[in-house]
């Protein structure tokens, strides 16, 4: 079993417990080269055809590495009014940004229209609002191709089940709402879902797209969405990356069908948001107990259910390094389930794995958690968010965000 911290030297000049010590556990650390690194890929894609990627920020929305996917050329989607306020204040113009909401207020939509930021409507009623507050302007609309995709079904986007996007059989409804407000159709997006390996779907979607595409005007661009997957068993199973040489081939062909039948060509896009940033991130958390319940063993750590939410939430797989001594350890593989420190039974990291033996005062290192990770970290039995710290490209420690105080989750309060 190989160890990705150390095949990527994934620390720098640091290490695990250099960094503990220093910024407390829990702790989210991001190496910047293994960022860059995947930020380049996505945003040479295709090159055939004028083409950008949208980075779609809700999968971690710390200001430096915003900054960060600027510098490396990126655009971004934004989903509330607070995403596209820090957008704003990472130093993405308004033409760099694209505010693709669910069922909101008017006020969100007009803050968008007030900092000239493109919206897109996913229904006819969020379209219709919109028209009450910009008739004449003009806008894109979000469609659903009929297929989704994604590791679980709370992350799949489009198809039948799903609260997402307009579908084909409403489009003579949307013509007329838009039409009624005298509002200009310059954009098409969808998103299928999140996180899968396996781009058929995704294909299968962009061939449907581009077929509702056919029944517009001339489009200014046309947003496939994202949800290219990591391998997130790259350690337990050595499972293989998404494979983009293969995939580009197929979507540019895609692509080259859609610009011969339309006669024109418009500007494309995607949305990724978790390859971006996943795999250069990791949580770090100390062991505080390890007991032994009837048959099961388990090691109690720092890592609670609130500071990473997906495996209570999706049940989803982090494979995980343990850190003894300050090396990483395959001594003594046993049986363990990794909990946290919040009162719920499913306060679980890590269920039943065969791991390196885990003694207390250990580290424990949580793989691909830099998405969805410390963005949906909350507060819950009152405990505070951990820090999150960037590994350089010097190979130098750099805190990005500092933990939460006890004032910060006081705050609040008009007592």
């Amino acid at each position: 079993m190989r160890s990705y911290l150390e095949a990527t030297d994934f620390w720098g000049s640091a290490s695990a417990e250099a960094l503990a010590s220093e910024f407390g556990t829990p702790l989210y650390v991001y190496n910047e080269r293994i960022i860059r690194s995947n930020l380049k890929r996505l945003s040479g894609l295709i090159t055939k055809y004028p083409y950008v990627t949208n980075y779609s920020i809700k999968a971690n929305s710390n200001l430096y590495l915003l900054q960060i996917a600027l510098e490396e050329g990126l655009s971004a989607d934004a989903m509330s009014e607070g995403e596209m306020r820090l957008l704003l204040k990472a130093g993405f113009p308004p033409e760099k940004i694209f505010f693709v909401p669910n069922n909101v207020s008017a006020d969100e939509m007009k803050f968008a229209v007030e900092h000239n930021i493109i919206v897109s409507l996913d229904s006819i009623d969020q379209l219709d609002l919109f028209g009450t507050i910009n008739p004449g302007g003009k806008c894109s609309v979000r469609l659903n191709p009929g297929v989704g995709a994604g590791h679980h079904e709370k992350v799949v986007t489009a198809g039948k089940n799903t609260k997402f996007a307009i579908t084909d059989d409403q489009l003579d409804e949307m013509f007329a709402t838009a039409a009624k407000h005298d509002l200009r159709i310059v954009g098409i997006n969808q998103h299928i879902g999140s996180l899968f390996m396996d781009p058929e779907p995704f294909l299968k979607s962009v061939v449907n797209l581009l077929e509702m595409a056919m029944k517009f005007d001339k489009l200014d661009f046309i947003d496939f969405g994202g949800g290219y997957g990591v391998p997130y068993h790259k350690v337990s199973e050595d499972e293989q990356p998404f494979d983009f040489d293969s995939f580009e081939k197929k979507f540019e062909a895609l692509l080259d069908g859609f610009v011969e039948k339309a006669g024109y060509v418009p500007l494309f896009k995607t949305e990724p948001g978790r390859y971006a940033f996943c795999e250069g991130g990791v949580l770090l958390g100390r062991v505080h107990a390890v007991k032994t319940n009837a048959d099961r063993k388990f090691a109690g750590t720092d890592i609670g259910m609130n500071v990473l939410a997906r495996p209570t939430l999706y049940g989803s797989w982090h494979d995980v390094e343990i850190i003894h001594d300050n090396k990483v350890t395959t001594d003594d593989p046993e049986v363990i389930t990794i909990v946290g420190n919040i009162c719920e039974s499913g306060d679980i990291i890590a269920k039943e794995r065969l791991l390196p033996k885990i003694t207390t005062g250990d580290l424990v290192c949580v793989l691909d958690a830099g998405a969805y990770g410390y963005a949906m970290a909350s507060s819950y039995n009152v405990r505070r968010r951990p820090a999150e710290v960037l590994i350089q490209l010097d190979g130098t420690p750099k805190l990005i965000r500092r933990a939460d105080t006890w004032e910060d989750l006081f705050r609040g309060f008009e007592i």
